[in-house]
């Protein structure tokens, strides 16, 4: 084989190395956004020895309003899925949901909210941590925090605001 083409091919096999290194390159990059997440909430709530007990579907849409940059590019939407499970009790509440984000390319991003304290009725909500726990595409292998605050509205309607950093 000559010396070119042995280059070419080195040269191919770089590219190809990094094209397939390129989605997840984000992984191991950090940065920081602001999100705008608003859901209609469908919940049951079950009253229990001791505590009531609430659950069930968030579906709504998620907005990046301020980003570091990719991938979480200012002005990027998602469409959100989540499932709430909330015991309230004289100590308080333990919320926790799981969320999944879908962009526009069929991108997911997965959070894990917790809140231990407040409420889920119209007029309330409260501040709690959500976890990016990952995702596919361009979000696999990302994580991090992201503090939040949610308010409920009237009509099942919540709206909650978070600045991750990742």
């Amino acid at each position: 084989m000559s010396i070119a083409r042995a280059g070419m091919l080195s040269a191919a096999a770089l590219a190809a190395w990094f094209m397939c290194a390129l989605p997840v390159a984000h992984a191991g990059e950090n940065g920081s956004f602001e999100l705008m997440e608003i859901y209609l909430h469908d919940y049951t709530t079950l009253e229990f020895p001791g505590q009531t007990v609430t659950g069930g579907p968030l579906r709504g849409i998620a907005t990046v309003l301020e980003s570091s940059g990719a991938p979480f590019a200012e002005g990027t939407n998602y469409s959100a899925e989540c499932l709430v499970y909330v015991k309230r009790s004289e100590a308080g509440i333990d919320l926790e949901s799981s969320c999944t984000l879908t962009d526009l390319s069929g991108d997911k991003l997965h959070l894990l909210a917790q809140r231990r304290q407040g409420d889920v009725e119209a007029g309330g909500g409260g501040q709690g941590s959500q976890r990016i726990v990952g995702g596919t595409g361009e979000y696999a292998g990302i994580a991090g925090d992201c503090p939040y605050t949610t308010t409920y509205l009237p009509d099942n309607w919540l709206v909650s605001r978070a600045a991750c950093a990742w």
